[in-house]
């Protein structure tokens, strides 16, 4: 496969819209899943190849980066999308916690990142795209595994970016809500909206648009795209 873009974590939400929305647009999109989703039915009808990977378990980021070296010819992209939300109060066992947050937000992304580069077309500019979280320059009370996990992918993108200039660009996407997860009650969804200056639900839509704007740039590097609603001046 040439010119294919990888989305980890392609088959619910954001992961999932940005696959349909790249496939569209004509690219060849891989997406790994740790658990099977009806939506992946859906994926393999359009042509989209779907591979099951837990990157949670060093096996599972060594499989797929083998299964890339046996089934792509050239990369556009990686979509680092992939992430687990786990709050302390959820493990007993902290440190399992925080080994389960690095391993999937940092171990994850720095291997494939590492493994795949000489797999990008040297014809033209390829993108790496980290997917963090508006909490990073927040910190949280309630998920301080999953916070630090998500600042450390945040640092991944400075040194890659650094590291890979000029055939590979390597920037973040920092959303803060995008969409509500079914079962959300409606007091969390009114006290979660309070937070930003529009007070929308924006939809997936808006990280797909940050995507394809990362991806159509030529100047780009090493940045942040903070998709937040004005969180920060709330």
């Amino acid at each position: 496969m040439k010119n294919t873009i990888i989305i980890t974590g392609g088959a619910q939400r954001v992961g999932l819209a940005s696959a349909l929305a790249l496939h569209r647009s004509g690219y060849q999109v891989v997406i790994t899943y740790r658990r099977y989703r009806e939506k992946i039915k859906e994926l393999q009808a359009l042509g989209i190849t779907c591979v099951q990977a837990d990157f949670s378990q060093d096996e599972g980021i060594l499989f797929f980066i083998e299964w890339v070296k046996q089934n792509v010819e050239s990369l556009r992209a990686i979509i680092h999308n992939a992430s687990d939300w786990k709050a302390e109060s959820d493990e007993a066992d902290t440190i399992s916690l925080m080994n389960q947050m690095m391993q999937i937000h940092v171990q994850a992304p720095y291997q494939l990142n590492l493994a795949l580069k000489n797999y990008f077309s040297q014809s033209s500019t390829g993108d790496i795209i980290h997917i963090t979280d508006y909490t990073v320059e927040k910190g949280s009370e309630d998920h301080i595994a999953y916070c630090a996990s998500k600042a450390a992918l945040a640092n991944l993108t400075l040194s890659f970016a650094t590291k890979y200039a000029p055939t590979i660009k390597v920037n973040t996407i920092a959303p803060s809500l995008i969409i509500f997860n079914q079962g959300d009650t409606q007091a969390y969804k009114e006290e979660t909206l309070s937070k930003s200056l529009f007070g929308i639900e924006p939809g997936t839509q808006e990280m797909v648009a940050a995507i394809e704007y990362i991806l159509s740039s030529d100047y780009m590097t090493g940045r942040t795209l903070k998709l937040d609603g004005g969180r920060h001046l709330a």
